[in-house]
């Protein structure tokens, strides 16, 4: 009879390993669930990013305002009949009044 209790008690705690420590364990499944929360995450914020940048392609292949809006800003591009002015703080760059 002693034997038995002892082989079951081996066995409870064999299973007891498993379960919180080994393979397939509770610790591992919630980290997996942490790992899962987070690329779902990521893949949302990229998948947003990725849709602004098909329509800013869509835009471009469309429509010339979107082509000259980026020349202006990246390229500091002027039309024909445009003038530019730049202003500059004095105050910023070490001026007096």
């Amino acid at each position: 009879m002693k034997w038995l209790i002892t082989l079951l008690l081996a066995l409870f705690l064999g299973l007891q390993y498993k379960l919180w420590l080994g393979e397939g364990s509770l610790m591992e499944v919630w980290q997996l669930r942490q790992e899962l929360e987070t690329q779902r995450a990521q893949n949302q914020e990229l998948r947003g990013r990725n849709e602004a940048l098909e329509a800013e392609v869509i835009d471009l292949k469309t429509g010339l305002e979107a082509i000259e809006e980026r020349a202006r800003r990246e390229l500091g591009m002027i039309a024909e009949d445009e003038i530019f002015f730049q202003v500059v703080d004095r105050h910023r760059f070490g001026g007096q009044r």
